[in-house]
């Protein structure tokens, strides 16, 4: 009996999953200053708060499109180089990018992380088109 295919997934899974665990110290970083400075709803024209939302937010609004062209490589048969390029720029991308907006790092990761993530949405969709076309 042949496995189906999204069983036959390598690579995709294993960044869907360090982007998840990424993903949890942002939020709670969120959740944690909601609660100490007791701002419930909204950010309450707290800068800190605002940043730490905003790199947040980004995250959710960039990675799941980046993700969906990183499987979409995948099953179309991209080789593991390609794939870990990918998955490998966007983590970087989107940590750099965080630590940039929420000023836990130097401003400038802030557009080096855009730039990369942008990076993996031209690459991995161009790879789609002429690979599929």
């Amino acid at each position: 009996m042949d496995m189906p295919a999204i069983a036959q997934l390598t690579v995709t899974p294993l960044y869907a999953a360090l982007l998840g665990l990424l993903f949890l110290p942002y939020t709670m970083r969120v959740g944690f200053y909601r609660l100490s400075s007791e701002i419930f709803i909204g950010n309450g024209d707290d800068p800190e708060l605002l940043r730490r939302v905003r790199g947040q937010g980004n995250f959710v609004e960039t990675v799941p499109l980046a993700l969906i062209l990183i499987l979409t490589m995948e099953l179309c048969g991209a080789g593991n180089t390609w794939l870990h390029a990918m998955g490998a720029l966007l983590v970087f991308g989107r940590f750099s990018h965080y630590l940039g907006l929420t000023e836990l790092g130097p401003k400038r990761l802030r557009p080096v992380g855009m730039f990369s993530t942008m990076g993996v949405y031209l690459v991995s969709s161009g790879w789609i088109l002429v690979n599929t076309l």
